[in-house]
């Protein structure tokens, strides 16, 4: 089997696992919700692409460059909840003892990390699969680099065509596109008037925002071509902000991504401690060790 890099935003699968399951609870009366979830999303992903190795990246703060940028950068986003918190350190045991790779730096964003090891990737010519819904990592597709969005219920790969069909740019455009457009979810403020259907129309035209800033006086709408006289200084702080830093240095080669060997015994442990009775089950007689766990009361009944 020729090599293929998955890589995880983990801090995005483990809120979506959070909020599509409600009120799971281990016996002992810890949620157990996000637990749950991550772990049927990443052997689903795991199934369904194959890869041949992997990587879960976790975010460990906000990039500096960035903050200085704009002191406000993602300042609106509320705290991770109670309830998820408690779950996140369970989430990395088992990572840890099912055999996947992870990793958190402090200070750096786990978008960047994504960047970093895609470009790695590229350079040893191995296929890569983004597994999120960001589309911040739309500018990093290619011919070798898709997207793996669970909001897409089709299970595809996202390429340049899928990009281009969303955004209405390709992946090198995106980072314009970002600029023009900003990003409400980080706080990141567009130009005026300029929605992603404005952005990619400007950038067909003129291919680049260098090249529209040096004509925007051949702009009509009077009101566009004001907003855009302005917002040289708006613009170029934004393609900081949206631009991947994809030159980290550190983290552990991409040969040290492949599947470890499950800890068969200790996953019991964790499945029985949290109740989670179809997992235990799916490990058969070697998980079996210990008894068969407590019951997690009427909504776990029907989930297990």
């Amino acid at each position: 089997m020729s090599n293929r890099l998955l890589l995880v935003d983990g801090h995005a699968y483990a809120y979506r696992a959070f909020h599509a399951i409600r009120s799971l609870h281990a016996p002992d009366g810890r949620p157990t919700n996000a637990i749950f979830g991550f772990i049927k999303m990443l052997q689903k992903m795991d199934a369904l692409l194959k890869p041949s190795h992997r990587l879960v990246l976790w975010d460990g703060g906000l990039a500096e460059e960035r903050m200085a940028a704009l002191p406000g950068y993602k300042a609106d986003r509320p705290p991770t909840p109670e309830g998820l918190e408690a779950q996140l350190p369970r989430l990395e045991a088992w990572l840890e003892a099912a055999g996947w790779a992870q990793m958190q730096r402090e200070g750096t964003e786990a978008d960047d990390w994504i960047g970093t090891y895609v470009h790695r990737a590229r350079a040893a010519d191995w296929p890569v699969v983004i597994a999120s819904s960001d589309k911040d990592f739309l500018q990093l597709v290619d011919d070798r680099t898709g997207i793996f969005n669970p909001n897409d219920k089709s299970d595809k790969i996202w390429g340049p065509a899928d990009v281009e069909a969303k955004t209405g740019v390709p992946p090198s455009q995106i980072v314009d596109w970002l600029a023009l457009v900003g990003d409400s979810v980080d706080n990141i403020p567009g130009v005026v008037g300029v929605g992603p259907k404005k952005a990619a129309d400007l950038l067909k035209r003129y291919g680049s925002i260098d090249v529209l800033m040096q004509r925007v006086p051949e702009i009509k709408a009077e009101r566009l071509r004001s907003e855009l006289t302005g917002a040289a200084e708006l613009l170029a702080r934004n393609r900081l902000m949206v631009a991947l830093n994809c030159t980290l240095s550190g983290g552990p080669g991409l040969e040290a991504l492949a599947p470890g060997n499950p800890d068969v015994a200790r996953l019991g442990e964790m499945y029985r401690e949290c109740g989670f009775r179809s997992l235990l089950a799916e490990l058969g007689d070697a998980g079996a060790v210990g008894g068969s766990g407590g019951s997690g009361g009427p909504v776990q009944g029907n989930l297990f």
